[in-house]
């Protein structure tokens, strides 16, 4: 069993930047690909953005290419969602999960609790 916790997540204005972290346990993380989801209230989960084990191969959905940088350190069983030029329509409930292959849809193994982020206009 993995388990993810995530980090970072606050309120902020248009504009900002914030910083999640995923920090795994109980597994090989780099064994695992990772991907962001968000849900916004009303929403049905999403994807954001997903990371292969190697950090190789990267997906953003559309609306956070060249806003969100997703990255991962395997030596620190981390991986990171780095989100500027934040806007009001980024206010989510932000999650991360692991699955054996990177994949694109919602069927990943194990999912964190999930950390708010909030953007104020």
């Amino acid at each position: 069993q993995v388990q993810l916790v995530e980090s970072g997540g606050g309120l902020v204005q248009a504009g900002g930047s914030l910083r999640l972290s995923c920090a795994a346990s109980g597994g090989t993380f780099s064994n695992y690909a990772m991907g962001w989801f968000r849900q916004a209230p009303g929403k049905e989960r999403v994807l954001a953005a997903a990371i292969s084990r190697s950090g190789g191969r990267i997906y953003y959905v559309d609306s956070v290419k060249g806003r969100f940088t997703i990255s991962r350190d395997n030596a620190k069983n981390t991986v990171y969602l780095q989100m500027s030029s934040l806007k009001p329509e980024d206010t989510a409930r932000y999650y991360c999960a692991a699955t054996l292959l990177l994949r694109l849809d919602e069927g990943y193994d194990f999912w964190g609790q999930g950390t708010q982020v909030t953007v104020s206009s």
